[in-house]
């Protein structure tokens, strides 16, 4: 089965998706839970994070004290993610060591540890977590503009939550938050690497099997009314640099604006890689922003950002200025190279180009065994797997009139956000 997926659901809901790569002796699995930022209501903003930070406090089989040097031990690496959609917990391991992680994270499942003294202890950590982003200029700014793109959709808030919440948060809403999302019909779990699917699906059954359903929570997030007009965010901060972060709405993934708007975003910042834990590289100096804005002194860099999500989402460009530039120059470039998307047909070499240079950068994010193991269930968060399979086919079919519609359509001034931190030459804070 070297190189096909094999996928099926347990009795109990939790699916189980499969990879076998024989390249090298590496496994790499990951667990999903359909759990994040987007599934948080006032008053618990910030708690599918912290859920995430106290699932490594250990169970009673995995003490905390043990668990990273059993994983050390082995020669692997473990990590985990919370997202605005999603947590994920994953781990590579060598492929004769892979039983510990996969008792572990069935064990965590239903076994994990909230004790009220470690609670407290990981409070402080969050906070300090998200005290020590707020010194960073441009997380302040990120932040500004996300609050200031939506009203009334969870999309609103960072991940990590707001001071007042995580102050407010206790022991028992975080164990009931957790015993209500994590659960195996919420789940999916995939594994890539150097296995049997036969026996690898096996031990999955007699570690999984007799772990029930649960009731599937519901979701609160409702859609987002349009944009009326542009709103501005203005901030002034530590630091000597000022930045420009302009967002404008963005199709959710699973919908089929989304590739275009891919290639669309690859021909004006450069292509963006979707895998956001890495992988590729590709320069972005042939993008027009990077043209117009850096190569013509107006900004020291440009990029830009699209975020494969469940609800529709945001694309944002983010400009460091010149400091020899005015702010309203660097806008008014930037609208420039919108206008010519939107008003001049685009040059059908220039597609081509984007569309080899988006394809380039999805396929270096997914090449090895981890990346592997990653697509199969991040896919799975916002549609399903065969949207990973045929992305770079469906990029191959957008058209030069695709990408203008997207920009007419997306990219209109009245329905954006702009965002400037300016700075106040104060030394910016550890």
């Amino acid at each position: 089965m070297a190189d096909e997926i094999f996928s099926t659901v347990l009795d109990n809901g939790l699916k189980v998706s499969l990879k076998e790569i024989h390249t090298a002796p590496i496994i790499s699995q990951w667990i999903w839970y359909r759990v994040g930022s987007r599934d948080e209501e006032d008053g618990c903003r910030g708690i599918s994070h912290w859920v995430e930070h106290m699932q490594f406090k250990g169970t009673p089989t995995f003490p905390a004290a043990v668990l990273d040097k059993a994983i050390s031990r082995e020669g692997g690496w473990w990590n985990a993610f919370t997202n605005t959609d999603w947590t994920t917990y994953m781990e590579a391991m060598p492929a004769n060591a892979i039983d510990l992680p996969l008792r572990l994270e069935a064990d965590r499942m239903v076994n994990s540890v909230y004790k009220e003294d470690e609670v407290n202890s990981e409070r402080t950590v969050v906070v300090s977590e998200l005290e020590g982003s707020e010194n960073d200029p441009m997380y302040r700014l990120s932040q500004s503009v996300q609050a200031a793109s939506f009203d009334t959709h969870p999309y609103h808030y960072e991940v990590i939550g707001t001071k007042d919440d995580l102050m407010r948060i206790g022991r028992d809403d975080l164990y009931q938050y957790y015993r209500r999302h994590y659960i195996p019909n919420n789940a999916i779990l995939t594994l890539a690497g150097d296995f049997e699917t036969n026996k690898m699906l096996d031990r999955v059954k007699r570690l999984y099997n007799d772990i029930p359903a649960g009731k599937l929570p519901e979701h609160p997030a409702k859609p987002e009314p349009p944009l009326r007009s542009e709103r501005r965010v203005d901030l002034q901060g530590a630091g000597d640099t000022t930045f420009i972060m302009v967002t404008y709405r963005a199709p959710k993934g699973n919908d089929d604006d989304f590739l275009a708007f891919s290639v669309l975003d690859s021909l004006l910042s450069g292509p963006a890689g979707l895998n956001i834990f890495g992988g590729g590289g590709i320069s972005n100096k042939t993008s027009r922003l990077y043209r117009a804005l850096v190569e013509k002194e107006y900004a020291i860099a440009v990029g830009g950002g699209l975020q494969a999500t469940i609800d529709p989402s945001l694309y944002d460009l983010t400009i460091t200025v010149n400091p020899r530039r005015k702010v309203k120059e660097v806008i008014k470039v930037l609208d420039t190279e919108i206008d010519r998307v939107i008003q001049n047909a685009v040059n059908p070499t220039e597609v081509a180009r984007a569309i080899k240079q988006a394809r380039a950068q999805f396929a270096y994010g997914s090449e090895n065994i981890t990346n592997q193991a990653f697509w199969l269930g991040y896919a799975e968060m916002f549609a399903n797997y065969d949207w990973f399979l045929h992305y770079m086919i469906r990029l191959e079919q957008v058209t030069p009139a695709d990408v203008q519609r997207i920009a007419q359509q997306y990219l209109i001034p009245s329905r954006r956000v702009i965002g400037v931190y300016t700075p106040t030459g104060e030394e910016v804070s550890a």
